[in-house]
């Protein structure tokens, strides 16, 4: 019984009651709900066939509670709440991928670019049967993460099985460092600038307001296209340090939550006259785009500042924290959902786009082939919330080269060359408001 009243009383401060519940009434139930729990484990310690490991036992059941909530809400231990941190602020050893468990199975929600998972094809929706021969079926998110990973050069094989295959293939990674520089650029044409964002990481604000200031400095920019597809998400404040960048006032992404203290606005703060971007900006997305990359397509969306081009994006509207635990470990819980600055949900809806452009794979494409569209969406994942409202910088280097190189992305990428064509007509427009601005008697010019 020591080991029941012992784990009675670590559960214990767990316990939310709501204000309108029947205090009393509740506590009684929760005392019988553990008192059960305990004399199953004391049951499993007595009677199972093999010996067990109570802390494993117990570690399984905490996440077997969350993961009954939603999909996104863990239980860290020690060790993998230090790799979360090594993976936000540092660098890890890996293939490269986001994943996710959906009807038990572990699932690709998108490969990391110039990673060994994104070169060897591996796609968003790949359902990963097998890591090194051990079945994936029921396997919690954290295990999966440990299999994957390990140390830079050694080797993991992986069965995969995607819906237009017939059987599962086979695929040998070799571990790579996963780079934390989240940002590459180049020039697409002279007027032109490209800024893909991977994911958002501790520095990919700073990163991504360098490389707009290097830019300007060799010539000023004319317009953005900022790609954000497969782009999984990450940290909420550089999602609004990032769309700060282009908006001087107005809500970036609101959040509420069951308590009071997670009912709060972000808003945009004014950027100094060196810092006002005003060029025509167009985002790209896709369905692999999710989270914290919603939030900025979201925000420069309803404000206007940004054409949206590409297809609906994947639906992740929920907040999720981190909450260090007294023993090292940490909790990954789920705290409250995320608005757009018109107050819509994007929960399991997405982000639908200003122009629809689906991805087309060149016929003579073998690597566009293999890193098509994604199909895997937030609504596709058990247990996720409803939607409750009703309706690293990149060296430029030579540009000949860069445009060399530009001019290959623009060949097989028809979701780019059309934010270019349509990035063109809206610096077009830009240009000619401003000169008819210039002009105008009310602006003190003179007509011509």
């Amino acid at each position: 019984m020591k080991i029941a009243r012992l784990l009675i009383l670590a559960l214990l401060p767990l316990v939310v009651t709501p204000a309108w519940a029947d205090k009393n009434t509740q506590r009684e139930e929760t005392y019988r709900n553990l008192e059960i729990f305990s004399n199953v484990l004391m049951m499993l310690q007595q009677h199972y066939v093999d010996e067990i490991d109570p802390q494993e036992v117990i570690t399984g059941a905490i996440n077997g509670m969350l993961t009954s909530l939603d999909p996104h809400s863990s239980y860290l231990t020690p060790e993998d709440f230090k790799e979360l941190q090594e993976e936000t602020h540092g660098s890890f050893s890996g293939i490269g991928i986001e994943i996710t468990i959906k009807d038990g199975i572990l699932t690709v929600v998108s490969p990391i670019e110039d990673t060994p998972a994104y070169r060897a094809g591996l796609k968003a929706g790949d359902q990963i049967i097998r890591i090194d021969g051990k079945l994936t079926k029921n396997m919690t998110l954290m295990d999966a993460v440990k299999l994957l990973r390990g140390r830079q050069g050694t080797s993991v094989n992986i069965s995969v099985f995607r819906s237009s295959w017939q059987e599962l293939r086979e695929f040998t990674l070799v571990r790579d460092e996963i780079p934390v520089h989240s940002v590459k650029s180049m020039e697409l044409r002279p007027e032109a600038f490209y800024v893909r964002i991977s994911n958002f990481q501790a520095n990919t604000s700073r990163d991504l307001r360098t490389a707009l200031s290097d830019q300007n400095a060799k010539a000023p920019i004319q317009g953005l296209i900022l790609d954000l597809r497969n782009n999984p998400g990450g940290l909420l404040d550089q999602a609004i340090k990032v769309a700060d960048l282009f908006l001087d006032t107005g809500i970036i992404v609101s959040t509420r939550g069951r308590n009071p203290d997670q009912d709060l606005n972000f808003e945009a703060t004014p950027n100094e006259e060196e810092d006002r971007y005003d060029f025509p900006v167009i985002v790209l997305v896709n369905s692999g785009s999710a989270s914290a990359s919603e939030i900025v397509a979201g925000a420069l969306q309803d404000h206007g500042r940004a054409l949206v081009i590409g297809t609906e994006t994947f639906g992740k509207g929920s907040v999720q924290t981190i909450i260090p635990m007294p023993n090292g470990a940490g909790l990954r819980l789920t705290t409250a959902k995320y608005y757009t600055p018109s107050g819509d949900s994007i929960q399991a809806r997405g982000i639908k786009p200003d122009i629809t452009v689906p991805f087309i794979v060149p016929e003579n494409d073998r690597h566009a082939r293999k890193n098509g569209p994604t199909l895997l969406r937030e609504k596709d994942l058990p247990n996720h919330f409803e939607n409750d409202r009703q309706d690293g910088k990149e060296d430029t280097g030579d540009p000949g080269r860069d445009l060399s190189e530009a001019e290959k992305k623009l060949q097989r990428d028809n979701q780019l060359r059309t934010a270019l064509y349509i990035l063109k007509g809206m610096e077009m427009v830009s240009r000619n408001r401003t000169a008819m601005g210039k002009t105008s008697p009310e602006s003190g010019g003179k007509g011509q």
